[in-house]
């Protein structure tokens, strides 16, 4: 049993870090929860159509989709091509400049069996995109993501030390119990409580993986700085790539090396993104498990030959495994129900944390803990923990 010493310390803990955290955390969870269904809202706002089941190898080549986007837009430059999962489509990012955050960045998609034309729009424009950027940086970039990822340890912190509170608090009740018949603080103290101990593993991942989601930037900072200066050693005198492969090869290139895997995006070459040498082919498993594990395979622009075809680091691969389980994207529409269902539980035990905070009683709940560790040093045990409410 925790003494009642450490109980006013972790009580402490908890209400200073959830004090910190949660109106970032109600922004987080608001956001979060049209986000969990942002691929049905996507295909509900903008219907597309497409002329046949989803393929891996798409019957229309990835040349001839960039080539279309090029005839399209004459001054953009090609940034990438993928190929969507779950329906044939080839998506086409192109931009005035080297980064897809250029104000001119545009991405347009192909029927992966006609070429024709499908979509064409600015990312980060619709109301997911924006949406997402407040979820996850609240439109101040790398800076606002280390920031959310700061209240989401936070808020780590906050269930854990809640949790040790819990039970000296609630052990004279039984589990469940909500006092209707008495003061209506002490109605939202129990359901706050409940709700906060029945979503306590759910929050603890979505809460764990949104600290890994928000040091992504740099985690890939520090792969790129570490994979790839080695490798480029061999072409420090040399001028950018001219005269270059197209992206199918590129691809037939990385399904060579790595026959188990399948094709996903190409990033072209570009000193930012890949390298000023080589395409940059992300490919993944085709099993449930691996199909959230991507390994990038480094292409030659200019020779076609394979540079360097290995898996990310483990903590790339920590940050791959985060973020599905951060939105509960891999279940399909059942476990994003249940995902968001969680989330509305989680924004009740927030707005009642607040409304104890705003409501609380002129005696604090410390001089109720002090009472708690004089009555334990007495050996008449903790009684009177939860008459503070």
């Amino acid at each position: 049993m925790i003494s009642a010493r450490r109980v006013r310390t972790w009580y402490r803990l908890h209400k200073w870090t959830s004090l910190l955290c949660t109106l970032f955390l109600l922004v987080s969870c608001l956001t979060g929860l049209p986000l969990i269904f942002h691929d049905e809202i996507d295909h509900w706002v903008s219907p597309t159509h497409f002329s046949g089941p989803p393929v891996e190898v798409p019957p229309i080549s990835f040349e001839r989709a960039v080539t279309v986007a090029k005839q399209q837009n004459p001054t953009l430059r090609t940034l990438f091509v993928t190929m969507e999962e779950d329906e044939p489509q080839i998506n086409v990012g192109m931009s005035a400049g080297l980064t897809p955050q250029d104000k001119s960045r545009k991405l347009l998609a192909f029927d992966a069996y006609t070429a024709a034309n499908v979509t064409s729009s600015q990312p980060g424009e619709s109301l997911m995109d924006k949406l997402l950027l407040l979820h996850r940086a609240l439109f101040a970039g790398v800076p606002g993501e280390l920031f959310m990822g700061a209240m989401a340890l936070l808020f780590v912190i906050a269930l854990i030390s809640g949790a040790l509170v819990y039970g000296p608090f609630m052990r004279r009740l039984d589990f469940g119990t909500l006092r209707r018949k008495q003061s209506r603080r002490l109605h939202w103290f129990d359901l706050h409580n409940l709700l906060g101990i029945v979503t306590l593993c759910w929050a603890l991942i979505v809460g764990a993986t949104g600290v890994m989601n928000a040091l992504s930037t740099p985690l890939f900072a520090m792969w790129r700085a570490t994979a790839v200066p080695q490798l480029l050693a061999s072409y420090a005198n040399k001028p950018p790539a001219q005269k270059i492969i197209t992206p199918d090869q590129a691809a037939d290139a990385a399904r060579r090396a790595l026959p188990q895997m399948k094709v996903t995006g190409i990033i072209f070459p570009n000193p930012i993104m890949s390298t000023a040498h080589h395409f940059l082919v992300y490919t993944k498993g085709r099993t449930p498990v691996t199909s959230r594990l991507f390994t990038p395979v480094l292409v030659d622009a200019e020779t076609g030959q394979v540079a360097m075809a290995k898996p990310f680091p483990w903590y790339i691969r920590t940050l791959e495994v985060s973020r599905p389980l951060h939105f509960g994207d891999y279940g399909g529409l059942p476990l994003k129900v249940i995902w968001s269902l969680f989330d509305v539980a989680t924004i009740i035990v927030l707005l009642s944390g607040i409304y104890l905070w705003l409501s609380r009683r002129r005696t604090p709940v410390e001089d109720e803990l002090d009472k708690l560790v004089h009555r334990e040093e007495s050996s008449t045990g903790p009684a009177s923990l939860r008459a503070h409410a």
